[in-house]
């Protein structure tokens, strides 16, 4: 029993060729890798220096009262609020470096709503530039640059050339 080839129509290909990523959103893409990048390093930066994370935690908090009873707050107390701060930040960061990488895949593809959600989370991210309270100089670089890249990432994706790739890749 022969077999013939599987029918095409009229000669023509259905198949849509991909739309040629532009400059502006190639810098854009490496920028959001730069700031996943920022926040891996400060990711193993803070599980290095846990310890010392830790001592300086107890320290703001050994003048701290309870609120219930009034007296400072115990060593198991300090204990479990170290451990919790130290767990948080590594959240934080590694919620912080999924969304990096979340959006440089999206804005790389051309996807219109991504460009929206990473200006959203621009926004939050310069409210914690600026409202993150007190930090050391270390992680005050480390957000002053990741908030740079985020800049430097919404500049292209907001650019005509980024405009007309995520039209065409509709």
């Amino acid at each position: 029993m022969s077999y013939e080839p599987y029918p095409t129509s009229g000669g023509g290909s259905n198949m849509v060729e991909p739309v040629p990523q532009p400059q502006t959103v190639r810098v854009a893409v490496i920028l959001m890798y730069v700031g996943a990048g920022l926040s891996a390093l400060g990711l193993v930066i803070t599980v290095a220096l846990r310890g010392r994370i830790k001592a300086a935690v107890g320290r703001a908090l050994r003048t701290v009262r309870n609120a219930r009873t009034h007296r400072l707050l115990t060593a198991s107390q300090i204990h479990a609020v170290q451990n919790a701060y130290v767990l948080i930040v590594v959240v934080v960061l590694l919620v912080a470096i999924a969304l990096w990488l979340w959006m440089a895949w999206a804005n790389g593809r051309g996807k219109g709503w991504a460009r929206i959600v990473a200006s959203v989370l621009f926004g939050f991210n310069t409210l914690w530039l600026i409202f993150g309270g007190s930090r050391t100089v270390t992680t005050a670089i480390f957000i002053g640059l990741g908030w740079l890249a985020g800049l430097g990432a919404l500049v292209f994706l907001w650019r005509r050339e980024t405009t007309q790739y995520i039209a065409q890749s509709r």
